[in-house]
């Protein structure tokens, strides 16, 4: 296949600006958007590889670190799969680290190339970069179904509203099952969330828990699985996380349908419930390049490659997300090259 001047198919590179060109205009809704390189080589470190994507003889090298959220942790780890497949003298590291956690301990700080997220960056973890001389560019890159879950003995509940769930997980909030309908067990909640450094905790604190904050007293953590293995345990289990792991867990647990209010008709989380917005747990996904990162060759070609494959049939067919639009995509391009000038 015929490359371009910087080593990328002209393939690659035409489906680039083909993005570009059916692209523009504001940022798209959720439902929109759910709805190796060189110069020429001519000065290629003596060593082949000086970290920063200078190249040798085999192409593209260096490094590229990607932390944040458990969420977008399958897509990235996905791409950096694909991505190290056509650079093998690149390694891409990606750390599932949670939203915040990522921002405080490693990109804001300058340790990090990309944070992923599950919900936009806060003010001030954006004062924490610039504080450090770090810029974080936001690309919202696809979409999930947040999704609670129930163990698969739950025969009591098979649907949910936004104020049912707020009396579940607030701080002073219920107790027992029967707290929330009398009909239901007068058993205890066993709890299990997401760590309070992650995205998908903050992003189900600010649109379902509100003002009461959220709980304190419940099982958190980053591993998924945790999660998911707590719901297998007991019949009075509650758990919440991205839809992809749900997905990889479905005959294990069992998923409730959403309402947002009491007169609303009960959702499922699907992909495509998610993309039309019809699921009132839909939510918007992230990276968050930095633009100094990003005038490293091999973390901008390493994001041009993650923006170029975000509206991908495989997201959804493999990892269990909603792809990105074509406009949400060429937007991102757009601000790509804005930046790197390429």
């Amino acid at each position: 296949m015929q490359n371009d001047r910087f080593g990328r198919s002209v393939e690659s590179v035409s489906r680039r600006k083909l993005l570009v060109a059916v692209g523009g205009g504001g940022t798209a809704a959720l439902a929109g958007c759910l709805s190796s390189e060189s110069d020429d080589g001519d000065e290629t470190d003596p060593d082949g590889d000086d970290g920063g994507g200078e190249t040798g003889g085999d192409g593209l090298s260096g490094e590229v670190v990607v932390t944040g959220s458990s969420t977008v942790f399958p897509i990235s780890q996905a791409m950096r799969d694909r991505f190290m497949d056509e650079h093998p003298n690149v390694t891409v590291r990606v750390e599932s680290t949670g939203s915040g956690g990522g921002f405080e301990n490693h990109f804001c700080p300058g340790d990090a190339d990309i944070n992923a997220a599950s919900r936009p960056i806060k003010t001030a973890e954006r004062d924490h970069c610039t504080g450090n001389g770090v810029t974080p560019v936001e690309m919202q890159i696809a979409g999930d179904a947040l999704t609670m879950a129930v163990s698969t003995e739950n025969d009591w509940v098979d649907c949910m509203s936004f104020d049912q769930l707020a009396r579940v997980w607030s701080e002073g909030g219920a107790e027992t099952w029967a707290d929330i309908d009398s009909d239901w067990p007068d058993e205890p909640f066993e709890l299990y969330g997401p760590d309070t450094t992650s995205g998908t905790y903050d992003w189900f604190t600010a649109n379902v828990v509100g003002d009461a904050g959220h709980r304190s007293d419940y099982v958190g953590t980053e591993d998924d699985t945790t999660i998911v293995q707590g719901l297998e345990g007991s019949p009075y289990a509650m758990g919440y996380f991205g839809y992809g792991y749900y997905a990889e867990n479905a005959e294990r647990v069992k998923a409730l349908e959403i309402k947002a209010s009491e007169s609303d008709a009960c959702a499922e989380p699907t992909l495509e419930a998610a993309k039309t917005g019809s699921y009132p747990m839909a939510r918007p996904l992230f990276i968050y390049p930095s633009e100094e990162a990003l005038q490293r060759e091999v973390v901008s070609e390493f994001v041009r490659f993650y923006l170029e494959n975000s509206t991908a049939d495989w997201i959804a067919e493999e990892v269990n997300y909603v792809p990105s639009s074509e406009a949400q995509a060429s937007e991102n391009l757009s601000a790509l090259e804005e930046i790197t000038g390429a």
